[in-house]
């Protein structure tokens, strides 16, 4: 088994095919895409290939050390993860090929009309193990 991680994106990916803003979709589109992905995670769970989820709140903050005795940083001149970054699953899945199936099916997820929106969904496998260096 190799666990993946699908990160969704406000912004940042190409474009999706039904490409309606989240902020202009009627309550009833929202409550749908938000049940089509609860429905999706409960059909994980029960093959024992999903791990967890988050949706993420629009705001958030960079941090990072600025030295002893100073405060920390926050912010800074680059794009932010708060502005691309929507949500994110984690799956177990025994091939690549199952991960790439699975993130297909979470694309469909629906939106404005009720019609799939064919997103972008950044797969990335987690580390299993530190990386071997070989020089």
């Amino acid at each position: 088994m190799a666990k993946y991680l699908l990160l969704k994106h406000y912004r940042g990916a190409p474009a999706p095919v039904n490409d309606v803003p989240m902020s202009e979709w009627t309550p009833e589109e929202f409550s749908a895409h938000v049940r089509y992905m609860n429905d999706f995670a409960a059909r994980l769970e029960r093959t024992g290939e999903f791990v967890g989820e988050l949706a993420l709140a629009p705001e958030g903050t960079f941090v990072r050390y600025d030295g002893e005795g100073r405060p920390p940083v926050t912010d800074g001149p680059f794009a932010e993860t708060k502005d691309l970054v929507a949500g994110w699953m984690v799956i177990d899945v025994d091939s690549y090929e199952r991960a790439v199936e699975l993130a297909g099916e979470l694309s469909a997820a629906p939106g404005a009309g009720g019609r799939p929106i064919h997103e972008w969904l950044e797969l990335r496998p987690l580390l299993s193990a530190p990386p071997t260096i070989t020089e």
